[in-house]
């Protein structure tokens, strides 16, 4: 269970466990390696990079957002150039007998103007909370304030972020190169 947001307006509910993924083809693979390269590029440019009509693509990455496989679009936006200059993960463990709110707290957590990503974890944490706050005084105050005062939080360990390295983006598919185009020799 991955609980983002950006703003309390963004939040959506969980997928069920029980939703179907639906079976991806080359073309759909296709179409989210460039999106994920580029969520931005133009629809004809998409269809054209992928080797479908326009049409075809529009429909195609519709019916993967209405399927919950593309969760969204964004801008990364460094929390720095928003004055936010320290960034942290917070390990959160709860209280064993608060289990049974554990989706509500995430979400309550996700809703916050400090956080930027909630992610409900296996081991001996139950969240990890990356936070972005102006400095250790804005810091401490979120840390005793939001999550030591809560009854259902039993434990939590703040690590400093020193940087963030994005993990890869796929290439895009070379200008004029469609899915399925075989290089010559």
């Amino acid at each position: 269970m991955a609980i983002t947001s950006s703003s309390p307006a963004l939040t959506r509910p969980l997928p069920s466990k029980k939703v179907r993924r639906p079976a991806l083809d080359a073309t759909d693979r296709a179409i989210l390696r460039v999106l994920r390269a580029d969520a931005r590029i133009a629809n004809n440019a998409l269809a054209d990079l992928v080797g479908v009509a326009p049409s075809t693509c529009l429909a195609r990455v519709r019916a993967l957002r209405e399927a919950g496989v593309i969760r969204g679009f964004h801008a990364d936006i460094d929390p720095a150039a928003l004055g936010q200059q320290l960034q942290v993960m917070i390990a959160v463990r709860v209280q064993g007998t608060a289990r049974a709110a554990m989706s509500q707290l995430g979400h309550e957590l996700a809703a916050r103007p400090e956080v930027l990503d909630v992610y409900f974890v296996a081991g001996s944490d139950d969240f990890l909370v990356r936070v972005a706050a102006r400095d250790t005084e804005t810091l401490r105050t979120f840390v005793v304030d939001q999550l030591s005062a809560r009854p259902e939080i039993s434990h939590t360990e703040t690590s400093l972020i020193f940087e963030h390295l994005p993990g890869a983006r796929p290439a895009t598919l070379a200008p004029g190169r469609r899915q399925g185009d075989q290089e010559q020799r």
